[in-house]
Protein backbone atom coordinates (compact mmCIF):
# COMPACT_ATOMS: atom_id res chain seq x y z
CA UNK A 1 0.00 0.00 0.00
CA UNK A 2 1.38 3.23 -0.67
CA UNK A 3 -0.27 6.93 -0.45
CA UNK A 4 0.04 9.18 -3.26
CA UNK A 5 -1.30 12.46 -4.34
CA UNK A 6 -2.96 11.86 -8.31
CA UNK A 7 -3.60 15.13 -10.33
CA UNK A 8 -6.88 14.33 -12.64
CA UNK A 9 -6.04 14.51 -16.01
CA UNK A 10 -9.41 13.62 -17.70
CA UNK A 11 -12.47 12.92 -15.94
CA UNK A 12 -15.61 12.74 -18.37
CA UNK A 13 -19.22 10.52 -18.92
CA UNK A 14 -18.62 7.42 -20.51
CA UNK A 15 -22.81 6.16 -20.71
CA UNK A 16 -25.53 6.44 -17.81
CA UNK A 17 -23.60 7.50 -14.36
CA UNK A 18 -20.76 6.11 -15.58
CA UNK A 19 -17.47 8.28 -15.58
CA UNK A 20 -13.54 7.51 -16.75
CA UNK A 21 -11.00 9.23 -14.91
CA UNK A 22 -7.45 9.41 -15.64
CA UNK A 23 -5.05 10.03 -12.95
CA UNK A 24 -1.42 11.37 -13.37
CA UNK A 25 0.87 10.38 -10.38
CA UNK A 26 3.26 7.37 -8.66
CA UNK A 27 1.59 3.89 -9.54
CA UNK A 28 4.54 2.06 -9.09
CA UNK A 29 2.63 0.07 -5.89
CA UNK A 30 -0.46 -1.00 -8.48
CA UNK A 31 1.18 -3.81 -10.06
CA UNK A 32 -1.90 -6.26 -11.45
CA UNK A 33 -5.06 -6.13 -13.16
CA UNK A 34 -8.05 -6.68 -9.99
CA UNK A 35 -6.14 -3.87 -7.32
CA UNK A 36 -8.10 -1.30 -6.34
CA UNK A 37 -7.32 2.37 -4.92
CA UNK A 38 -9.25 3.87 -2.08
CA UNK A 39 -10.09 8.19 -3.18
CA UNK A 40 -10.40 10.55 -0.06
CA UNK A 41 -12.94 13.16 -1.02
CA UNK A 42 -12.69 16.63 0.96
CA UNK A 43 -15.97 16.33 3.51
CA UNK A 44 -16.58 12.92 3.06
CA UNK A 45 -15.14 10.59 6.05
CA UNK A 46 -14.69 7.64 4.51
CA UNK A 47 -11.92 6.70 1.36
CA UNK A 48 -14.06 5.46 -1.77
CA UNK A 49 -12.49 2.21 -3.24
CA UNK A 50 -12.46 2.33 -6.85
CA UNK A 51 -11.35 -0.98 -8.78
CA UNK A 52 -8.32 0.00 -11.37
CA UNK A 53 -9.59 -0.10 -15.33
CA UNK A 54 -5.86 0.17 -16.57
CA UNK A 55 -2.58 0.79 -15.47
CA UNK A 56 0.76 1.90 -16.58
CA UNK A 57 3.43 3.87 -15.47
CA UNK A 58 3.07 7.12 -14.50
CA UNK A 59 -0.97 6.74 -15.20
CA UNK A 60 -4.10 4.94 -13.76
CA UNK A 61 -7.24 4.87 -15.30
CA UNK A 62 -10.43 4.73 -13.37
CA UNK A 63 -14.02 4.04 -14.00
CA UNK A 64 -16.62 4.49 -11.82
CA UNK A 65 -20.32 4.87 -11.53
CA UNK A 66 -22.45 7.19 -9.41
CA UNK A 67 -23.98 5.94 -6.21
CA UNK A 68 -24.02 8.02 -3.42
CA UNK A 69 -22.42 11.91 -2.53
CA UNK A 70 -19.22 10.26 -2.77
CA UNK A 71 -19.04 9.81 -6.56
CA UNK A 72 -21.25 12.56 -7.08
CA UNK A 73 -18.64 14.28 -6.00
CA UNK A 74 -15.68 12.84 -7.58
CA UNK A 75 -17.77 13.32 -10.88
CA UNK A 76 -17.47 17.03 -10.20
CA UNK A 77 -14.03 17.38 -10.12
CA UNK A 78 -12.22 18.34 -13.36
CA UNK A 79 -8.50 17.89 -14.74
CA UNK A 80 -6.06 20.39 -12.64
CA UNK A 81 -7.50 18.81 -9.14
CA UNK A 82 -5.54 17.00 -6.89
CA UNK A 83 -6.61 13.52 -5.22
CA UNK A 84 -5.37 11.53 -2.30
CA UNK A 85 -5.12 7.61 -3.35
CA UNK A 86 -4.30 4.61 -1.19
CA UNK A 87 -2.92 2.51 -4.22
CA UNK A 88 -1.47 -1.14 -4.51
CA UNK A 89 -4.72 -2.47 -2.29
CA UNK A 90 -5.66 -5.87 -2.86
CA UNK A 91 -4.55 -9.32 -4.78
CA UNK A 92 -5.09 -9.11 -8.74
CA UNK A 93 -6.04 -11.81 -10.86
CA UNK A 94 -3.77 -14.65 -11.74
CA UNK A 95 -3.08 -14.43 -15.70
CA UNK A 96 -1.08 -18.03 -15.37
CA UNK A 97 -4.22 -19.68 -14.66
CA UNK A 98 -6.01 -18.70 -17.89
CA UNK A 99 -4.96 -21.58 -20.45
CA UNK A 100 -5.07 -20.32 -24.22
CA UNK A 101 -8.96 -19.07 -24.21
CA UNK A 102 -9.76 -17.42 -20.87
CA UNK A 103 -13.52 -15.97 -20.59
CA UNK A 104 -14.24 -12.78 -18.83
CA UNK A 105 -17.45 -12.36 -17.63
CA UNK A 106 -18.56 -8.56 -16.22
CA UNK A 107 -21.50 -7.41 -14.59
CA UNK A 108 -21.86 -3.63 -14.99
CA UNK A 109 -19.15 -1.78 -13.65
CA UNK A 110 -17.80 -4.74 -12.66
CA UNK A 111 -16.53 -4.17 -15.86
CA UNK A 112 -14.00 -2.01 -15.89
CA UNK A 113 -10.85 -3.96 -13.79
CA UNK A 114 -11.33 -6.57 -16.41
CA UNK A 115 -9.92 -4.22 -19.07
CA UNK A 116 -6.61 -4.35 -18.14
CA UNK A 117 -6.87 -8.17 -17.38
CA UNK A 118 -7.73 -8.51 -21.17
CA UNK A 119 -5.14 -6.32 -22.64
CA UNK A 120 -2.26 -8.14 -20.25
CA UNK A 121 -4.17 -11.37 -21.56
CA UNK A 122 -3.94 -9.98 -25.00
CA UNK A 123 -0.35 -9.52 -24.16
CA UNK A 124 0.59 -13.02 -23.73
CA UNK A 125 -0.84 -14.26 -26.47
CA UNK A 126 -4.28 -15.35 -25.40
CA UNK A 127 -7.94 -15.78 -27.16
CA UNK A 128 -9.82 -13.93 -24.98
CA UNK A 129 -13.69 -13.72 -25.25
CA UNK A 130 -15.35 -11.41 -23.01
CA UNK A 131 -19.04 -11.47 -22.12
CA UNK A 132 -20.54 -7.81 -20.73
CA UNK A 133 -23.56 -7.69 -18.96
CA UNK A 134 -25.66 -4.39 -18.51
CA UNK A 135 -29.56 -3.21 -17.34
CA UNK A 136 -30.27 -1.24 -20.60
CA UNK A 137 -27.96 -0.55 -24.00
CA UNK A 138 -27.80 3.13 -22.77
CA UNK A 139 -25.27 1.65 -19.85
CA UNK A 140 -22.84 -0.21 -22.24
CA UNK A 141 -19.68 1.21 -21.77
CA UNK A 142 -15.94 -0.14 -23.14
CA UNK A 143 -17.48 -2.62 -26.11
CA UNK A 144 -15.38 -1.06 -28.34
CA UNK A 145 -12.21 -0.47 -26.09
CA UNK A 146 -12.65 -5.11 -25.32
CA UNK A 147 -13.13 -5.37 -29.47
CA UNK A 148 -9.47 -2.60 -30.05
CA UNK A 149 -7.97 -5.29 -28.13
CA UNK A 150 -8.41 -8.26 -30.53
CA UNK A 151 -11.24 -9.69 -27.78
CA UNK A 152 -14.26 -11.94 -29.19
CA UNK A 153 -17.08 -9.56 -27.56
CA UNK A 154 -20.40 -10.18 -26.44
CA UNK A 155 -22.81 -7.68 -24.67
CA UNK A 156 -26.11 -8.68 -22.59
CA UNK A 157 -28.83 -6.78 -21.43
CA UNK A 158 -31.51 -7.30 -18.72
CA UNK A 159 -34.09 -5.48 -20.89
CA UNK A 160 -33.12 -6.78 -24.34
CA UNK A 161 -32.88 -3.62 -25.94
CA UNK A 162 -28.71 -4.00 -26.60
CA UNK A 163 -27.21 -7.67 -27.90
CA UNK A 164 -28.05 -10.64 -25.78
CA UNK A 165 -31.26 -11.16 -24.05
CA UNK A 166 -30.74 -11.68 -20.10
CA UNK A 167 -27.88 -11.94 -18.14
CA UNK A 168 -24.43 -12.89 -18.71
CA UNK A 169 -25.09 -16.46 -17.71
CA UNK A 170 -27.57 -16.33 -20.33
CA UNK A 171 -24.76 -15.93 -22.75
CA UNK A 172 -22.18 -18.27 -21.90
CA UNK A 173 -20.77 -20.24 -24.54
CA UNK A 174 -18.69 -23.41 -24.20
CA UNK A 175 -14.83 -24.06 -25.07
CA UNK A 176 -13.16 -21.47 -22.62
CA UNK A 177 -10.24 -22.96 -20.58
CA UNK A 178 -10.86 -20.40 -17.47
CA UNK A 179 -13.08 -17.69 -16.81
CA UNK A 180 -12.46 -14.50 -14.71
CA UNK A 181 -15.81 -12.60 -13.12
CA UNK A 182 -16.66 -9.19 -11.70
CA UNK A 183 -19.80 -8.28 -10.85
CA UNK A 184 -22.74 -7.98 -8.14
CA UNK A 185 -22.35 -11.06 -5.88
CA UNK A 186 -25.79 -12.25 -7.19
CA UNK A 187 -24.50 -12.59 -10.54
CA UNK A 188 -20.78 -14.03 -9.47
CA UNK A 189 -23.00 -16.68 -7.65
CA UNK A 190 -25.19 -17.35 -10.77
CA UNK A 191 -21.90 -17.89 -12.30
CA UNK A 192 -20.67 -20.09 -10.56
CA UNK A 193 -23.64 -22.16 -10.15
CA UNK A 194 -24.03 -22.28 -14.29
CA UNK A 195 -20.40 -21.84 -15.43
CA UNK A 196 -17.97 -25.16 -16.06
CA UNK A 197 -14.39 -25.44 -14.87
CA UNK A 198 -12.47 -23.37 -12.42
CA UNK A 199 -12.04 -19.83 -12.12
CA UNK A 200 -11.58 -16.55 -10.46
CA UNK A 201 -14.39 -13.97 -8.88
CA UNK A 202 -13.87 -10.37 -7.65
CA UNK A 203 -16.37 -8.95 -5.03
CA UNK A 204 -17.65 -5.87 -4.42
CA UNK A 205 -18.34 -4.54 -0.84
CA UNK A 206 -18.38 -2.06 1.32
CA UNK A 207 -15.07 -1.34 3.01
CA UNK A 208 -14.38 1.02 6.13
CA UNK A 209 -10.55 1.10 5.92
CA UNK A 210 -9.77 -1.09 2.46
CA UNK A 211 -6.55 -2.25 3.94
CA UNK A 212 -8.40 -4.67 6.29
CA UNK A 213 -8.07 -3.14 9.36
CA UNK A 214 -11.81 -2.82 10.46
CA UNK A 215 -12.65 -6.45 8.77
CA UNK A 216 -15.99 -4.79 7.49
CA UNK A 217 -15.96 -6.07 4.58
CA UNK A 218 -15.62 -9.54 5.66
CA UNK A 219 -17.24 -12.62 3.87
CA UNK A 220 -17.24 -16.38 4.52
CA UNK A 221 -14.96 -19.08 2.92
CA UNK A 222 -13.58 -22.70 3.17
CA UNK A 223 -10.82 -21.13 5.29
CA UNK A 224 -12.38 -19.63 7.52
CA UNK A 225 -13.14 -15.47 7.32
CA UNK A 226 -11.32 -13.48 4.50
CA UNK A 227 -11.64 -9.66 3.96
CA UNK A 228 -12.35 -8.65 0.39
CA UNK A 229 -9.88 -5.75 0.52
CA UNK A 230 -6.90 -7.45 1.81
CA UNK A 231 -7.16 -11.19 1.30
CA UNK A 232 -9.25 -10.32 -1.59
CA UNK A 233 -11.02 -8.94 -3.76
CA UNK A 234 -10.18 -11.72 -5.79
CA UNK A 235 -10.71 -15.28 -5.18
CA UNK A 236 -10.60 -18.78 -6.40
CA UNK A 237 -13.86 -19.86 -6.83
CA UNK A 238 -13.40 -23.23 -4.91
CA UNK A 239 -12.94 -20.74 -2.07
CA UNK A 240 -16.32 -19.63 -1.90
CA UNK A 241 -18.81 -20.03 0.58
CA UNK A 242 -22.22 -19.41 -0.48
CA UNK A 243 -23.95 -18.25 3.04
CA UNK A 244 -26.59 -15.87 1.27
Amino acid sequence: MKKVIFEIAENSPLAAGVYRMRLAGDTSAVTAPGQFVNIALPGHYLRRPISVCDGEPGALTLVYKVVGHGTEAMAAMGPGERLDVLTGLGNGFDTALAGDRPLLLGGGIGTAPLYWLARVLRAEGKRVSAVLGFNTGDDVFYEDEFRALGCDVTVATADGSYGVPGFVTDALRPGYSFYYACGPEPMLRAVCEKASGDGQLSFEARMGCGFGACVGCTRETVNGPKRVCRDGPVFRKGEIVWTR
